[in-house]
Formats: structure tokens, C-alpha cells, sequence
């Protein structure tokens, strides 16, 4: 029995999240000591470009997920691959702050169609009943990227900062062509239904009919308004710690190859939490769910405050990267709640509301750094900031309802 063609939408996607999310989402952190130590701009300075990604990523999500329901996947992740290597390329020429930027709006232009808003839908349309465990595999992709640290580490370290980037271009380009070539928009399209299934024969029973739910009446719900809150609550942690771990963790005396490790484990850790927390979305309340990794995110980033001793750091490692998981829960309380039909688009909506987190986030933990010396108060007031997200989740009805 040939293996059913979703699950290799499913592999290519996590290729794509793997590459742009090490890259980008946590190489970045790499970069930000050797370009200080060049231009002397400060840390704020630096975040700003990380911000410009994260505002570009928001502004354009609800019109890329109006553009995977109308035309697929396909065209967004080879167009967004020949951005990402542009803003890489620019960025290794980079000799003022406005070249800086403009290779972040590459790379923000280029990012918004290879990340989430993007992939989930590619993946999502192929699965019902494994709607989690697939976009829990898939989105594993994204904690493996913490592979690359390391070796973006290297790179810089032995080649420049500027041919690590020039390196990055070219990796960008070999693996997302022909990768976007893989990924094909519905199972309908190929004679299928989602999860494989055979479509019934006239006078045989199918399968139930799905809930199928537009962009207007799912922003009237609960469900996306509590959803959307809570993640623009995590994702302003996640963005302010990727940025800012190694920067972190040498202002508290750990040394570069230390905090390398330590920076490429917390998406490596966080792969268990991406798959086994998308494995028991299908099994268990998917709210009830999402409100533990909420919490586990908050005790993580507690125990990191505290971090000028080892068993907080070994704490952190337990408990932050298992809020990871959260990405695949969200795109499989998307796809119970609101069907296929405009879910690219629902996505796209509440990726453009996390627009704020992703500027807020890095900006914040950098103004904190320049003015106080330390992390220590923007690391407590995100872990704050997670009680409210574990409240949101917890106060939606037992049985999936909440519209």
C-alpha cells in the first residue's frame, strides 16, 4: 500500500519550517554580538530589525492566508524562498542601519510565505481525523531547526558574519524550490478525501460532514478571540528569547559556546512538546491542553529570570520548551472549529494580530537591557503575562463549544 500523499506535504513543510525557523527565527541570536561588536549599534537598534520581521510577518498574514485558500501553498513558499535569500544577501553587504533593515523586510516579505500561516493550511488540508499528529510532526520541523545554531556558530566564528549569511542564502535557495514543488493545495484535487480516505460511491455512506465556517462568523467567536490574545501573549515571549538568549546569557557570565548549546536546545527540547502535546489534541480537550503548555511557558521563563545558578537553567530546559507544542494545538483548534474552507485566511488574521507581539517582544527585552543592565524585569513581566493566556484557555466550555 503506497503511503498517502499527505504525509509528504507533511515532510516537505517540516523541511521548510526546520530551515527558515533555524535560520531565522532562532540563527539570528548568533549574529547579534558579532554586529554589535562591528557597528557599535545598540541592542535596541539591533531588536528593531528582528521587529521589522515580526511587523511584515503580522501586516501581511491575513493577505497571504486569503492567498493559500484561493491558490494553494505552492506559489507562496517559491516565491518566499527567493526573498529569504535576497534579505541574507543583502543583509551579508550590510554596512548602515537602513541596509539592516531592508534585509529584514526581505526576509519579513519572504518569511510570512514559509512559516505558519503558510504551512499549517498545506498540512491541515490533507488530515481530519490526524489533523494534530500531522501538524505536530510538521511542526517539529521547526524545534529541529535548533540543529543549525550551532553551525551558524561556527560559521561566523571561522568565515565572518557576512559569509555565514551569503552561506544561508544559497541553503535557502538548494532546499525551498524544490521543496515548493512537493506541496499540493487539496486531497480533492487528486481524488481523495483528507487522511486518504476514498471518496463513497453513490448509495454508500461517507464520511460526516465537516464544519465549514467563513472568515466573518469565526471572527465573532470566542474561540479566535481567546485563541488570538493568548498566542500574541506567547509569541511576544518566544520573540523577545530567541532574539535575545545569547545576548541574555552572556550579560550573567556564561560564555559563546556555552550559550550556543544552550540556546540550540530549547528548540531542540521542544520538539517532545510539538509532538506528543499534538498527539493528545486528538485524544483530549484541545483548550484544556493548550492552557498546560500556557503555564509551562510561564514557569519556564520564571526560572530563567533566575538563571545566575544552574538548576534554574535545567528547570527552564523542562518546562519552556514544552510550550512549543503550542503551534500544532492552535492550527488543530483552527481546523476543528472553523473547517477547511477559509482557514488559510483565519490564520492569516490571527498572525496579523500577533504583529504586536512579534515588535513588542525583542524591542521591550532590549529596552530593558539598555536602561536597567539586565533582563531580569521583562523576563518576570512575561512570565505575568502568561496567567492571563492559562485564564483564556481554561474559561472555554469543556466541550469544544465557546462560539
Amino acid at each position: 500500500m503506497s503511503l498517502y500523499y499527505g504525509w509528504w506535504i507533511v515532510l516537505a513543510c517540516f523541511l521548510f519550517g526546520f530551515y527558515v525557523s533555524g535560520t531565522i527565527m532562532m540563527g539570528f541570536t548568533a549574529f547579534f554580538e558579532p554586529i554589535v561588536e562591528e557597528f557599535g549599534w545598540s541592542y535596541t537598534q539591533i531588536s528593531l530589525g528582528a521587529s521589522l520581521r515580526g511587523l511584515e510577518l503580522g501586516l501581511l498574514a491575513p493577505l497571504v492566508g486569503f492567498l493559500v485558500d484561493r491558490f494553494g501553498a505552492r506559489r507562496l513558499l517559491f516565491s518566499g524562498s527567493l526573498f529569504i535569500a535576497a534579505g541574507f544577501l543583502l543583509l551579508a553587504k550590510t554596512n548602515s542601519l537602513a541596509m539592516f533593515y531592508g534585509g529584514f523586510i526581505l526576509i519579513g516579505l519572504g518569511t510570512s510565505s514559509c512559516t505558519g500561516t503558510v504551512l499549517m493550511p498545506a498540512v491541515a488540508n490533507w488530515f481530519r481525523k490526524d489533523v494534530g499528529k500531522a501538524l505536530g510532526i510538521m511542526n517539529t520541523g521547526m524545534g529541529a531547526g535548533g540543529i543549525l545554531l550551532p553551525l551558524i556558530t561556527m560559521l561566523i566564528d571561522s568565515l565572518q558574519w557576512r559569509t555565514a549569511f551569503g552561506l544561508l542564502a544559497l541553503g535557502m535557495l538548494a532546499l525551498g524550490i524544490p521543496l515548493s514543488f512537493v506541496v499540493r493545495h487539496t486531497p480533492e484535487q487528486y481524488g481523495y478525501l483528507p487522511d486518504g480516505e476514498v471518496p463513497p460511491r453513490a448509495g454508500d455512506t461517507g464520511p460526516g460532514e465537516e464544519r465549514d465556517t467563513g472568515l466573518k462568523t469565526a471572527l465573532k467567536t470566542k474561540v479566535f478571540w481567546y485563541l488570538s490574545t493568548s498566542e500574541l501573549i506567547r509569541l511576544m515571549t518566544l520573540s523577545a528569547l530567541v532574539t535575545h538568549i545569547m545576548p541574555y546569557l552572556s550579560s550573567i557570565g556564561i560564555g559563546r559556546n556555552r550559550a550556543t548549546f544552550f540556546a540550540a536546545s530549547i528548540p531542540l527540547l521542544s520538539i517532545v512538546g510539538r509532538v506528543s502535546f499534538g498527539w493528545m489534541s486528538d485524544w483530549y480537550n484541545r483548550y484544556y491542553v493548550m492552557g498546560i503548555l500556557y503555564s509551562l511557558g510561564g514557569i519556564g521563563v520564571f526560572f530563567l529570570a533566575h538563571a545566575d545558578r544552574n538548576w534554574p537553567l535545567v528547570l527552564f530546559l523542562i518546562c519552556y520548551p514544552l510550550s512549543w507544542g503550542a503551534p500544532p494545538l492552535r492550527g488543530a483548534i483552527l481546523r476543528e472549529s472553523f473547517g477547511r474552507l477559509a482557514l488559510g485566511s483565519i490564520i492569516g488574521v490571527l498572525g496579523g494580530l500577533a504583529t504586536i507581539a512579534r515588535i513588542v517582544g525583542p524591542a521591550v527585552a532590549g529596552w530593558s537591557f539598555d536602561t536597567f543592565g539586565t533582563y531580569y524585569p521583562v523576563w518576570l513581566f512575561f512570565t505575568c503575562t502568561f496567567a492571563v493566556s492559562v485564564t483564556l484557555m481554561f474559561s472555554l466550555p469543556r466541550d469544544g463549544g465557546g462560539r
